[in-house]
């Protein structure tokens, strides 16, 4: 099942005997293990049917012992075992998998790492109709500004998509701390309100005129006063502004133009070609706007400026420039 289904199905209280939430990505564990610990008993339940374990610090035979126990005045017993993939003795789930304890949800959190579905025990959890797997994968960097979306509208409010871009731009792929940053901003607005870019620089920190996001539409409208602009400010505060995370996203944008180049031919709808490049609609301006100012051979030329710029931030071909001047020359590459 996947982390909507699950969470769709525990807010209508429909409980299954086992869970594993297994992968690499610890949000989506941590967001379902804290759904089934509210919420799977109330309140006056919890002290005789909730149990609570570490992997580093119990066997599965202990486990499996409590699993197989009756709930006390209550309809289930809820056993949550956190760190699971510290555990040593899986194997001995498996007598339980095939005579499992209907009024117990026993839930695993396997964090950090995938189960090898090649192990006996892995494979029959996996298959079991009496179990809820969930594979927690990384999302990949061009997904995170629909994510944020997602997240903003399930919590019952709207963030403008620029808002959206420059959140994950600045915040990277971490889910907890994105959320954590969106949940502090829906604090300040009424039910229902919208974040905007203002909102964002005035409670983060992140400026809504200075970062990378607004560097990229200075070069794509070859605005040069902006982007000199931009390029003092990241000089002025190189510790928030690297030099290798902005060459990131300048490469992740021109691969993208020089792809939209080649495909937009072929791919006339604006909802395909945004599948193609991996982006929400909003942001489809950004490259049919660049598309007039850059051409292919202009894309891959830098491209090329990219990867060598990429090198000499990292020392390699660089006499002593310092990174502020290292973006100066990129960026007037780039422009002309």
């Amino acid at each position: 099942m996947t982390f909507e289904e699950i969470v769709k199905d525990l807010k209508a209280g429909k409980y299954k005997p086992l869970y594993f939430l297994n992968g690499e990505e610890p949000f989506f564990i941590d967001q379902i293990t804290e759904l089934v610990e509210k919420y799977a008993l109330a309140e006056d339940e919890k002290a005789f049917n909730q149990t609570v374990m570490y992997g580093n610090e119990v066997n599965m035979t202990t486990i499996t012992d409590t699993a197989r126990r009756f709930p006390v005045l209550a309809q289930r017993q809820v056993i949550i075992v956190r760190e699971a993939q510290n555990i040593k003795d899986f194997d001995n789930l498996l007598p339980y998998i095939d005579h499992l304890q209907l009024s117990t949800v026993l839930l695993f959190a396997y964090k950090n790492k995938k189960a090898d579905k090649r192990k006996n025990v892995f494979k029959k959890l996996s298959a079991s109709p009496h179990c809820i797997w969930l594979d927690s994968n990384k999302l990949y960097e061009n997904k995170i500004p629909d994510w944020i979306i997602d997240y903003c509208r399930t919590a019952g409010y709207a963030i403008v998509p620029k808002a959206a871009g420059i959140l994950a731009e600045s915040l990277g792929t971490d889910l907890s701390r994105i959320a954590n940053e969106i949940d502090k901003l829906t604090l300040l607005l009424p039910a229902g309100g919208e974040i905007n870019e203002s909102l964002v620089e005035a409670n983060t920190g992140i400026s809504k005129d200075f970062n990378t996001f607004e560097l990229q539409s200075a070069i794509i409208y070859k605005d040069y006063l902006k982007a000199n602009r931009i390029i003092n400010y990241f000089q002025a505060n190189p510790k928030n502004n690297p030099l290798v995370l902005t060459i990131a996203m300048l490469f992740k944008y021109f691969l993208n133009l020089l792809t939209y180049h080649y495909q937009k031919k072929a791919t006339p709808h604006v909802q395909e070609m945004a599948r193609i490049l991996g982006i929400n609609t909003f942001f489809m301006k950004d490259y049919t706007e660049g598309a007039k100012a850059y051409n292919a051979v202009k894309c891959a030329a830098i491209i090329s400026l990219l990867r060598e710029y990429d090198m000499k931030s990292k020392g390699v071909g660089n006499v002593g420039i310092s990174e502020g001047e290292l973006l100066k020359e990129l960026i007037f590459k780039i422009m002309h």
